[in-house]
């Protein structure tokens, strides 16, 4: 299993869980849905205590990844396979993202 932990602005928002291929789950921290005017990561993903599950890596995530030239360039340089979308999501969204989300690995 592989976990990693999503910030908005700066404030730890839920946790993002691998278990695998096709086994994927995002859950709200409880502590971040109890903040006052705290809004969700995505539209898709709404404030909820419920854990949210996909057998594919949530479209949100999946559209923070680089893609073409710079995705072959992330994966070269940080010796990533180019199909490993959870891997390149660690290690290539922890900062400087377009909007207020970063990821970082949870060290379990």
């Amino acid at each position: 299993m592989q976990r990693a932990k999503v910030f908005r602005n700066n404030i730890f928002a839920g946790l993002l869980s691998k278990f695998s291929e096709s086994e994927y789950s995002f859950v709200y921290d409880k502590e971040y849905l109890k903040l006052p005017n705290i809004k969700p990561i995505s539209l898709t993903l709404p404030l909820q205590e419920d854990e949210f599950k996909s057998n594919h890596l949530f479209p949100f995530f999946y559209n923070l990844l680089a893609e073409g030239k710079l995705k072959d360039i992330q994966c070269h340089e940080l010796k990533i396979d180019k199909n490993d979308d959870f891997s390149r999501l660690i290690l290539t969204t922890k900062e400087n993202t377009i909007g207020s989300i970063t990821i970082l690995k949870d060290e379990i």
